[in-house]
Parts: C-alpha cells; sequence; structure tokens
C-alpha cells in the first residue's frame, strides 16, 4: 500500500476559547485531496469517533465531537489505496471555522495548493479555527494559504530544532495528535482509554498516570517527563507538551529538569536521539537519512552536523570504527 509521509506541522490560533460545554459538540475537520493517505485520516476520525463512544453523554446532550469528512467539491475522494471516502462540500457552512481542522495530503493537494478558490475558503476559516494540523503533502495547501494577520498567532517552540519533514510518517503521529485534543478536552483517563481501544499498549505511553494515592513528587514529574520525551524522540516534541506531561509552567519545567537532570530538556533530548542514531549505526545497515529520520534528528546533513560537532566524526566514520571496534 503506497505511504505518504506525515507531517505534523501545525498552526494554533489563540484566542479566548469557548467554554468547555458538552451541550455543544466540538468541530473537527478533516479535508482531504485526492491520493490522501488512507491510514492517517482514518487514525484521526477513529480517536473522535471512540471518544464519543466513551464519553458519558447525558440524556439530550451531543456527543463531544462533530466529525466531517471534507473535500472541494464534496463526494467520493480516493485514497492512494483506491479506497474512496465519502466527503461534504467546502460551504458557506463551515464558515464559523473549527476547533480543529486537519488537511490531509495527497498528490490532489498540488493542484489544491494553486485553487485560489480552496485557499480564499482556507483564509477565511483559519482565523476562526483553533487548530489546524496537516498530513504529508496538506502543508503545501496551509502554505499557499500564507500567514494569517491575526495577531495572536502562535510561533510553536520545538526542542531541538527538528523541522517538521523529520516528523514520524506512521499512523502513531496522527493518534498522538487527535489524543492531544481529546486530552485537552475530556482529560487524561477519557484519553487513556480512547488510546487502549485504537491503538492497544500506546496509553501508558502517550497519556502517563499519575501516582497511586496521591499526587507525583517534583523529581518523579521530571523522570516521567524524560521518559515520555524518550519514547517520543522520533516525533517533534515541544517545550509546551513535555510541561503537560509534567504538570507544570513552562518556565517551571525548564527550571526543574535542569536541576533535577543536569542538562536542559534541549540537551537531553538531543543525548537520546544521539544515542539511538549510534544504536542504529552500529547494529544495522539502514542509510543515514533513514536513521536520522527514526532518530528524529532531521535529515541526513543534520545528522553529520551533530556528529561533526558532538563526537568529532561523520556517522559513517562512526559506522566503520564501532564495526571495527567489536571485531576486535
Amino acid at each position: 500500500m503506497p505511504h505518504m509521509h506525515l507531517d505534523t506541522a501545525r498552526v494554533t490560533w489563540l484566542h479566548t476559547p469557548a467554554p468547555n460545554l458538552r451541550s455543544v459538540a466540538r468541530r473537527i475537520g478533516v479535508l482531504l485531496f485526492d491520493g490522501f493517505w488512507l491510514l492517517g485520516p482514518g487514525t484521526v476520525v477513529e480517536m473522535f469517533q471512540t471518544a464519543n463512544e466513551l464519553a458519558d453523554s447525558h440524556a439530550g446532550e451531543e456527543p463531544p465531537y462533530d466529525v466531517q469528512f471534507l473535500s472541494m467539491e464534496g463526494g467520493s475522494v480516493a485514497s492512494s489505496s483506491l479506497a474512496r471516502i465519502w466527503t461534504d462540500r467546502i460551504d458557506t457552512r463551515y464558515g464559523s471555522g473549527f476547533d480543529v481542522l486537519f488537511i490531509a495530503g495527497g498528490y490532489g493537494a498540488h493542484a489544491a495548493a494553486r485553487d485560489e478558490r480552496l485557499l480564499g475558503w482556507l483564509r477565511s476559516v483559519q482565523m476562526r479555527t483553533r487548530a489546524i494540523e496537516t498530513i504529508g503533502e496538506g502543508r503545501l495547501v496551509l502554505e499557499a494559504a500564507g500567514p494569517t494577520d491575526h495577531d495572536a498567532l502562535q510561533a510553536a517552540r520545538y526542542l531541538g530544532g527538528v523541522a517538521a519533514e523529520a516528523a514520524s510518517s506512521d499512523r502513531d503521529e496522527c493518534a498522538r495528535s487527535a489524543l492531544m485534543f481529546i486530552k485537552r478536552d475530556l482529560g487524561a483517563e477519557l484519553a487513556r482509554r480512547v488510546a487502549d481501544r485504537v491503538m492497544p499498549g500506546m496509553a501508558a505511553t502517550w497519556v502517563p498516570l499519575q501516582a497511586e494515592g496521591g499526587t507525583l513528587s517534583v523529581a518523579e514529574k521530571i523522570r516521567a517527563a524524560a521518559r515520555w520525551m524518550e519514547a517520543n524522540c522520533d516525533r517533534q516534541v515541544s517545550v509546551a507538551d513535555a510541561a503537560q506531561v509534567a504538570a507544570m509552567s513552562e518556565r517551571n519545567f525548564l527550571r526543574r529538569f535542569k536541576h533535577e537532570m543536569h542538562v536542559t530538556p534541549s540537551d537531553y533530548l538531543l543525548q537520546v536521539r544521539l544515542r539511538i542514531a549510534c544504536n542504529f549505526l552500529t547494529e544495522t545497515e539502514l542509510p543515514v537519512d533513514k536513521i536520522a529520520r527514526r532518530s528524529g534528528t532531521g535529515n541526513g546533513d543534520r545528522l553529520a552536523k551533530i556528529f561533526r560537532k558532538r563526537m568529532a566524526l561523520s556517522p559513517t566514520e562512526y559506522r566503520a570504527r564501532s564495526r571495527v571496534a567489536t571485531e576486535v
């Protein structure tokens, strides 16, 4: 089955959020183009629909999420595997924006990035959309729409300076992205149940448990955040996300992490990624570019720069030396 890279580029528009009322469903849009990667958007929808099933809605309340597949003209859209998804047509019904809008890629995204009708629609709704996530070539469409004039546009801060192109390309990324919003809206416990249902075995990594019988100490919170960073080092890791795992403000998290771990979060994450890259170089025949992606260091050129700065040799030189050392 054709596989499309997942790009987790994220744009978040900061404004006063709507009250957390379960009586009003949060609108989730998934914009599709021909040739989109089926597993990515499919996993996103599965996460939100599972949250609907597990949420304890009372009589007369709507489910927490209203999830809609969208396309330019509506109707059937073909995925990269030729499976077809029925979509609603983008029109004035969606002018009020979304809680989250996912823009999925596909070969059709290249033409869409030049379609002024689509770009105009996207510009009109993005000001009233809390968050926009892109999958694969969907980032081309968002980039073509251009920057917003919104004064409160938040620039995401990523640890280690890893570019969006370095994000993991597997189904997990879509699941984690959707789960982040479910946790924000409905709490960690329901998010864990969703993860257990959709991606068994991943809940403990994505939504860490609190300590039994009480709250965690500061040291335990920092170690939990460090473990989370290790488990997610192959993807973009933000200061905000790591601080959320530790249940701290970003400023306090940075200070306490340095105190407990004796390095900054960025340095810690880089050490983890370098250790993983070294293991791949020693134990596999994978090319350097693929090792860079799997270890979260971006691409081969970036990994080579890190190696030369930290170890005074290139990745291929490290591989050769480690092989000689093991043979002696």
